[in-house]
């Protein structure tokens, strides 16, 4: 029992300290463009120039002032740390998949001459996972904590629907949809394929 209670505050701490660590770059990071005069806004993407597919990754750690990253913050250290709590290397892999998923669907529909960057779409991302991952892994607490964060975040939706207010549909809803693959990428159960035993709810 007391190993198990060390295992889980460890792995709470950890999921702690990666979220805050992320975050903290995403401050620094902006700091940084301030003080250039911009000059990362360069890193968003523009859509179906070939060139700037390098920029799929980056775009998401950047924002266009402190005022888009404050809006990102707290909903970035709320669910990101949610979703780092089943191991740190599993949210890893979750967080680049929807980056991926979110930035190539703004890098194939977004509006030309648009220029987007932002952790939106992780956010959007990372909300989609958690909604279906207990699902996938067949797990009653995720369920739960699923069926929380909806209650509580589920008006983002809204932000999946085209929009002229300037705010990237596009990203959040690839986000979204990456969100979800990533719950099944990732899945608990696929560790287990090999075996005979089906798994079960736990």
């Amino acid at each position: 029992m007391a190993n198990e209670s060390g295992a889980r505050t460890a792995s709470t701490m950890a999921a702690g300290k990666l979220i805050v660590g992320w975050v903290a770059l995403l401050w620094v990071l902006e700091a940084v463009d301030q003080l250039s005069g911009n000059a990362l806004d360069t890193f968003g993407i523009e859509p179906r120039r070939v060139s700037e597919l390098v920029d799929v990754i980056p775009a998401s750690f950047m924002h266009f002032g402190f005022d888009h990253l404050v809006a990102n913050t707290l909903p970035l250290l709320i669910l990101g740390f949610l979703a780092a709590l089943r191991g740190t290397a599993r949210f890893l892999s979750v967080a680049l998949i929807i980056i991926v998923t979110s930035g190539l669907g703004v890098w194939l529909i977004a509006p030309e001459h648009s220029n987007t960057a932002g952790a939106s779409g992780l956010i959007f991302g990372l909300f989609g996972y958690l909604l279906v991952r207990g699902f996938v892994d067949r797990r009653i607490t995720d369920v739960a904590l699923g069926a929380v964060v909806a209650v509580f975040y589920g008006s983002i939706l809204w932000g999946v629907l085209p929009s002229d207010g300037g705010i990237s549909w596009q990203g959040h809803l690839f986000g979204l949809i990456g969100g979800v693959l990533a719950a099944y990428v990732t899945a608990e159960n696929r560790r287990a394929a090999g075996s005979t035993e089906k798994p079960a709810w736990h």
